[in-house]
């Protein structure tokens, strides 16, 4: 249960933290921390039963997507919530294990490293465009059941 609080904190801080860092209005930014948090937990909870790479993806999708609710909701610009909330996502660890790999010439498994967090990096472009394409039929959905 500790460690788990542990996640929790880290990333809620990691992406308020950013948030600030990224001039989020200054009401904003516990909804910031909120959805890395909440990025971060689901990226651990889908770790657990599948590859870290779908993981990204479904957590970068689930931040974008609680960005777009909180958008609306808070009347900000989604930019605010979803790249502060992608912060805890990124792979700056693997990359940087990758690059001592290549220093070291550890070429195999530099490559391997790299590879992960090359992926890693597309899962997170691909939820994030994966939940504005979802955005953009539901608002047109409703505007042709409006009509």
């Amino acid at each position: 249960m500790g460690v788990i609080l542990a996640h929790l904190m880290t990333s809620f801080i990691a992406s308020a933290a950013f948030g600030v860092l990224f001039y989020a209005p200054r009401n904003s930014i516990i909804h910031c921390g909120f959805i890395g948090m909440l990025g971060w937990m689901t990226y651990l909870m889908c770790k657990r039963s599948i590859d870290p790479v779908i993981a990204t993806l479904a957590a970068s999708f689930a931040v974008t997507i609680t960005g777009h609710l909180f958008s609306k909701v808070y009347r900000k610009p989604i930019i605010v919530y979803s790249v502060s909330g992608i912060i805890p996502l990124v792979p700056g660890g693997l990359a940087y294990e990758a690059m001592r790999q290549f220093v070291q010439k550890d070429y195999t498994a530099a490559l391997g490293t790299a590879a992960e967090a090359f992926l890693i990096s597309g899962a997170i472009a691909v939820g994030l465009v994966a939940s504005e394409v979802l955005n953009q039929i539901v608002k047109s959905a409703g505007r042709d059941n409006a009509a």
